[in-house]
This record gives structure tokens, sequence and C-alpha cells, in this order.
């Protein structure tokens, strides 16, 4: 019944800053999958080390690429298509999942390392 009082519905996911991201999963090199979302040009150009490059477009018939059981971050480039990947892994039954907020770019900006 939200839906008729205009009220966004709950997203099933979880939203981290890459300060978040650094601290829960990167730095301590945490078992998780870093899934990217971006077109395989723009993983080329530029991507954040041991991500795994799935285009949002493939990735509903990609998901059994993706190991359950572990925690999945997905990210793009400024946090858009990320958050329509995390929607597509929960509806394909995944219960620990994370966008990125802010993308590949804001990972950059904090001096975050690609490659």
């Amino acid at each position: 019944m939200s839906f008729l009082f205009g009220r966004k519905q709950q997203e099933a996911y979880g939203n981290l800053s890459v300060q978040e991201y650094r601290q829960r999963f990167y730095e301590p090199e945490a078992d998780h999958v870093l899934v990217d979302v971006r077109t395989t040009g723009e993983f080329f150009s530029g991507h954040i080390p041991n991500a795994l490059n799935i285009p949002l477009d493939q990735l509903s018939r990609r998901l059994n690429e993706i190991p359950q059981g572990k925690p999945v971050v997905v990210v793009c480039a400024s946090g858009n298509r990320s958050r329509a990947g995390a929607d597509i892994l929960v509806r394909g039954g995944y219960t620990e999942v994370y966008n990125l907020r802010g993308g590949t770019l804001a990972w950059m900006m904090s001096g975050g390392k690609v490659e």
C-alpha cells in the first residue's frame, strides 16, 4: 500500500561509502565479491583491484558467475548503475548485497588505486 502514498519501498541492499568499503572489506581483505557493472571498455580503462566485470545489461543472465554465501559489493562509475545491479542481485537471491556509493569516481578521488 505504500505506493498509494508515494513512499519509496525500502531498499533490500545496503549502501557503503568508499571509507566504509575500505574499512570493512578492502583493507582487511575480507572475503567478498566486488562486481563492477560498467561496460567492458570502462572497466579496462581503470577498475578497483580484484573486481569482477559483469556489465549491468548482462548481470541477470550471469548471476551464476557470482558466488553465493559471500557479501557482494556492486560498483559502477558513479553509483547509479550499481544500485540497479544491487536490485538484480537481491531479486536473484543474494542476501548480503551492498552498493558502493559514488562508484569508481569516488574511489579514485579518495586516493584509491585502480588497475
